[in-house]
């Protein structure tokens, strides 16, 4: 497997989950472990640039798939625009959520891209920030950052060729 563009042998127990790999063999914590049972969201990461949550699957069973952790979303030592957003919008404030969120909204920036339709973009009348509500809507913010956070987003996108 490969995590932020770099090679790595699979874990001898195929017990271990993708979380605990990252944290236990990897030294990588930017991920947060919160519940441990796919809820909230904290420990989303991108497989093959879609939104896992990584304490709900094996680390064996992504063999030979491309993971981007929160470590790997920034460029060449620059943030990726989300990631400036979110401190431009200040769309976090204890931040336990904040890796979390950024993943997901990397790939909800690909779900639109691509025209994956939401469970609200069956709807006649719906605005973008539905929209984003709605694809966002794995991910907790016990702060309660989430005006913010689809703010943060809301200006990424605007900023995209349509």
């Amino acid at each position: 497997m490969s995590i932020n563009g770099v090679s790595y042998a699979l874990p001898n127990d195929p017990r271990t989950t993708l979380l605990d790999f990252l944290h236990q063999n990897l030294a990588l914590f930017g991920t947060k472990k919160g519940c441990d049972h796919g809820q909230c969201g904290a420990c989303t990461v991108l497989v093959e640039g879609e939104r896992i949550n990584a304490c709900l699957v094996f680390a064996f069973q992504l063999r030979g798939k491309a993971i981007t952790t929160i470590e790997g979303i920034a460029k060449n030592d620059e943030l990726n625009p989300l990631q400036s957003a979110f401190v431009k919008r200040d769309a976090f404030q204890c931040g336990y959520c904040t890796s979390g969120q950024i993943c997901s909204s990397v790939a909800l920036q690909k779900e639109l891209a691509d025209k994956t339709p939401s469970a609200v973009t069956f709807s006649e009348n719906y605005s973008a920030r539905e929209d984003i509500s709605e694809r966002m809507s794995g991910n907790l913010c016990r702060c309660g950052a989430y005006p913010n956070i689809v703010d943060a987003i809301e200006d990424v996108i605007a900023l995209e060729p349509q």
